[in-house]
């Protein structure tokens, strides 16, 4: 259990800085880092680092098609804890 709270506490850190990084690079118009790559990260444990970045560094607040995404994606990562907590999977 423990190896995977730290797990997870890894891959938030991770995507934290990477979409504080990629702010840093938009305001540059500089290469930014793949919405499909913060995904990524956010479908294996990444929520709440993606969550925090976003308010933050006020990143991809304004665009649409990323907070529905996001929402689509951490609601998943709800329902599976709650069936898993309860014993349903």
């Amino acid at each position: 259990m423990k190896v995977l709270l730290v797990s997870f506490l890894f891959i938030n850190i991770v995507v934290f800085v990477l979409a504080g990084y990629d702010k840093h690079q938009a305001r540059k118009n500089k290469r930014r880092i793949p919405e499909n790559t913060l995904f990524l990260l956010e479908g294996i444990g990444g929520s709440i680092g993606l969550l925090l970045a976003m308010l933050f560094f006020k990143h991809k607040t304004s665009k649409t098609s990323f907070i529905v995404k996001f929402s689509g994606i951490f609601l998943i990562q709800i329902v599976l804890v709650y069936l898993i907590l309860t014993d349903k999977i």
